[in-house]
C-alpha cells in the first residue's frame, strides 16, 4: 500500500501468514501500551464537557486521543529507543530508517467515544520493514482485547480464537462497514461496494475497528472499508491472519506500509 490512506477488505477464510521476527519483549510492550491507553482514555469516556476539536480532515479529536498517544509514545521510547513511532495525532518520530515502527491509533472510532458508545478501540501495531508483525485491538470499556503476533495464534482475552472453521457463502454473510459514506470517494468504489452489499445477506454499520475483532472471533463474516489510514489498518493484519482470516487491499494484495511514507506522508501518491 503506497499511500497513507486506502481501502481494506477482511474476511473469515483460511490464510497462510508470513512469519516475521519479533524483537524480544515486543509482545509484552504491546500489551503494556494497551493498558496505558486504557488507563488514559477510560476516565474521559462519557465525561461531561469533554473537550473536542476538529482536525483538518473534518474528523473529531479529543484530549483523550492526544493524551493516550503521548503516553504510549513515551513508553515505546523508554523501551525501544531505536524504534520509530507513527501515530494518528502526532505523526512520525524516531530514526527515519528504523526497521521497526510502531503504529498507533489511540481512539479508533472517536465519534463513538464522544457520543458514549463503547465500540471505539485502541489500535496498536508493530511493523518490520513495513510488514505488520504485532497487532492489538483493545476495547477498554467492554474489556475485550484481541492480540495477534507473527508466528502465534490470535487471542481474545488470552483465549485462542479462529474464524476459518465455518465456510459461509457471500449470500449468507453479515458484513460490517464503518459508514456507507466512506465509499463515496469515487464512482468505482461506490459501484464495487454496492455490488457487494447487494450480494451479501446484510451490511451492518458503525463498529470501526471493533468489527475486525468480531471477524477474528468468528462472530461476523467480513468487513469492507475504504479511505483507511495506516493507523486504521496496520494492527488489523496480525489479528486477522493469526485467526485464520485474510485482509487485503481492493486489488487482493497483502497490506504492507512503505516506511518512507510514514516518515514523509506528504510524499504519498
Amino acid at each position: 500500500q503506497r499511500t497513507t490512506r486506502g481501502m481494506a477488505a477482511a474476511a473469515a477464510t483460511s490464510s497462510t501468514a508470513e512469519t516475521v521476527p519479533l524483537p524480544s519483549g515486543a509482545r509484552e510492550l504491546a500489551m503494556a501500551l494497551a493498558d496505558t491507553a486504557a488507563e488514559t482514555t477510560k476516565p474521559y469516556f462519557r465525561a461531561r464537557n469533554l473537550v473536542r476539536d476538529t482536525k483538518s480532515d473534518a474528523s473529531p479529536v479529543t484530549v483523550a486521543d492526544r493524551a493516550a498517544e503521548m503516553a504510549m509514545r513515551k513508553l515505546i521510547e523508554q523501551t525501544f529507543p531505536d524504534h520509530g513511532v507513527f501515530g494518528e495525532e502526532a505523526g512520525y518520530s524516531g530514526a527515519p530508517d528504523a526497521s521497526y515502527v510502531w503504529i498507533l491509533d489511540p481512539i479508533d472510532g472517536t465519534k463513538s467515544f464522544i457520543t458514549g458508545k463503547p465500540l471505539f478501540v485502541t489500535l496498536i501495531a508493530l511493523t518490520c520493514e513495513g510488514k505488520p508483525c504485532i497487532g492489538v485491538i483493545d476495547q477498554p470499556v467492554i474489556g475485550e482485547r484481541w492480540v495477534g503476533a507473527s508466528g502465534h495464534p490470535t487471542t481474545c482475552n488470552g483465549e485462542q480464537v479462529r474464524c476459518d472453521d465455518v465456510e459461509v457463502k457471500l449470500s449468507d454473510a453479515y458484513v460490517f462497514a464503518t459508514t456507507p459514506k466512506m465509499f463515496d470517494g469515487s464512482p468505482e468504489t461506490r459501484r464495487r461496494f454496492d455490488a457487494m452489499s447487494s450480494a451479501c445477506r446484510e451490511v451492518l454499520y458503525g463498529c470501526d475497528g471493533f468489527a475486525y475483532g468480531l471477524v477474528a472471533s468468528g462472530h461476523a463474516d467480513a468487513v469492507c472499508e475504504a479511505d483507511l489510514g495506516v493507523y486504521d489498518a496496520a494492527a488489523l493484519v496480525p489479528v486477522l491472519e493469526g485467526a485464520g482470516g485474510v485482509i487485503t487491499d481492493w486489488q487482493g494484495e497483502s497490506l504492507r506500509f512503505d516506511p518512507s511514507i510514514l516518515v514523509n506522508p506528504e510524499t504519498s501518491g
